[in-house]
């Protein structure tokens, strides 16, 4: 179960996340803008070798006419994880942990793994910034093929960052066929569900107004 660790970090995620952010393709704000960032929001998943953390972050952007919301998987690692330098947003110190690499998880195969897991049901997603506490409020579904031998990943074969998200192609023991996860980079709370995706992951995220409601975080597709 994921243990949160009450210490310090240097540089800060959100420190790390500011001039990281602007040089993604799914970047809303103006060319030349600096963001100015809130932790706003997001959930958790273990990492079933207990290795890797993972989190699910929202981040709010203010320095624009109007606040955006950004879904930032991460991932924090003991040791730099082999072929993976385009990923890595950067290190920083945990006060117990010592030296840490933090990457952009939707690269990270640990976290294409446990996103499969969480939906077909078989990885329980966490709260944020609680020890050992489920988070309720995130729900997934998935009308799919399923794994008779529970939900394993075979291989990632390509991940492709875009102005719409991100999207992961994988293939899994189902034997269906390649399955595209897309992480919605920039949320929509409150809009309207892809009815013809095959799974999703819906949890809370910030409204421009400050109230909040669902967003999709994760959708899943038959590769075409």
């Amino acid at each position: 179960m994921s243990v949160i660790h009450r210490t310090t970090l240097k540089p800060t995620k959100l420190e790390l996340l500011t001039p990281w952010l602007p040089a993604q393709p799914w970047y809303a704000g103006a060319e030349g803008q600096r963001p100015e960032l809130d932790r706003t929001g997001g959930f958790r998943l273990d990492d079933p070798a207990g290795e890797v953390g993972i989190e699910f972050m929202v981040v709010t952007d203010t320095s624009g006419p109007e606040p955006v919301s950004y879904h930032v998987p991460l991932t924090y690692r003991g040791a730099p994880l082999p072929g993976a330098e385009h990923a890595l947003i950067g290190t920083t110190e945990h006060g117990v942990l010592g030296d840490r690499w933090v990457y952009d998880g939707a690269h990270d195969p640990v976290v294409a793994a446990q996103l499969y897991a969480l939906l077909l049901g078989e990885a329980e997603p966490q709260m944020q910034r609680v020890s050992d506490t489920p988070d309720p409020s995130v729900v997934a579904r998935f009308t799919g093929q399923r794994d008779a031998a529970g939900p394993t990943v075979t291989s990632v074969t390509s991940v492709t960052d875009a102005p719409h998200g991100t999207d992961i192609t994988l293939t899994t023991a189902s034997g269906g066929g390649p399955l595209i996860l897309r992480v919605q980079r920039v949320l929509g709370p409150g809009e309207e569900s892809d009815t013809e995706a095959l799974g999703e992951v819906t949890a809370d995220a910030p409204r421009p107004d400050g109230t909040r409601a669902r967003a999709v975080f994760v959708t899943a597709h038959a590769q075409p």
